[in-house]
């Protein structure tokens, strides 16, 4: 792709620049990288368990993104199915958001027509994501199409509740996504808080969570610091992004993310944050260090 190649020709050696300038951070070492394959890995403070979104840098191949990762400090890749699982374990990586149950965005739990292929798919991929010993797998509450909040809420509890036990079972924790229905997601139901916690208390089961996205629900909320405090019992997995224009998480946009990141870490939150900006830096590589250095606090 030539936009790949064009990166690449504009990185220097990050190896060099680790030998002669050891106190620049990860982002600007690789700022000039030749290949993935340039830095020793580099150790993290461990306050924040660092992964990344497989489709946001699909412009690589999975391999390149798991060998440039780990070098990076993230330890993990998100949104992978068992097609690709073999490809991070040969990298040491884990799945830290398993997908491939859900039929796609819109059409899901909260529709009692979808239920029986979901209970299906599910029920086939709760054990193989405990095989491989992973632990979460993604779920999304589907459009409105014109149904209210209460009909929604109690149609995904009944779906939900036919694969929770064996969800509980395998240990495996099903997690819906929070979207925004402003500018992404026009009509999509799980697009706030307190409705997906009261989905999360309904269910009663601590092997199903909210998967918050904090770019989503600044769209959507705002308040991302004192929701993350006060429900924090319900999040399992948080993603990332700008706002606006869901790219770099740096000074561009609004939101700052060292402080979220310590209200995350402040909670004892032991699970993922995984970025999902869209990188517009030609250096993509760069792009991604440069996130995991703003958010490792």
């Amino acid at each position: 792709m030539p936009t790949r190649r064009n990166a690449l020709k504009k990185m220097l050696t990050g190896a060099a620049a680790l030998t002669i300038t050891p106190t620049l951070s990860i982002a600007e070492m690789t700022e000039h990288q030749t290949t993935p394959t340039d830095l020793q890995p580099f150790e993290r403070k461990g306050n924040i368990r660092h992964a990344v979104c497989r489709w946001c840098f699909n412009a690589f191949p999975l391999d390149e993104l798991c060998r440039f990762a780990g070098q990076i400090g993230i330890s993990a890749i998100d949104l992978v199915g068992p097609a690709d699982w073999d490809v991070l374990k040969q990298h040491g990586l884990d799945s830290s958001m398993c997908n491939g149950a859900e039929i796609n965005l819109v059409d899901g739990w909260n529709d009692p027509k979808f239920h029986p292929q979901l209970v299906r798919n599910y029920t086939e991929m709760i054990p193989l994501v405990a095989k491989a010993g992973y632990r979460n797998l993604i779920c999304f509450s589907g459009n409105r199409r014109g149904m209210d909040d209460e009909t929604g809420l109690n149609n995904c509890v009944e779906g939900l509740k036919k694969i929770m036990p064996l969800a509980e079972q395998h240990g495996v924790v099903i997690q819906i996504e929070v979207f925004n229905s402003k500018v992404d997601h026009k009509d999509y139901m799980a697009d706030n808080t307190p409705w997906t916690i009261e989905l999360c208390k309904r269910l009663g089961s601590e092997n199903f969570k909210i998967l918050y996205d904090i770019y989503h629900m600044q769209i959507n909320e705002g308040d991302v610091i004192r929701t993350i405090r006060d429900h924090h019992q319900y999040f399992g997995h948080y993603h990332t992004a700008g706002v606006p224009g869901r790219h770099e998480i740096d000074e561009s946009q609004e939101l700052y993310y060292p402080a979220i990141m310590r209200a995350i870490a402040e909670t004892g939150f032991k699970g993922y944050v995984a970025q999902e900006f869209i990188p517009t830096d030609v250096n993509k590589f760069a792009a991604l260090s440069k996130a995991i250095d703003i958010c490792d606090v």
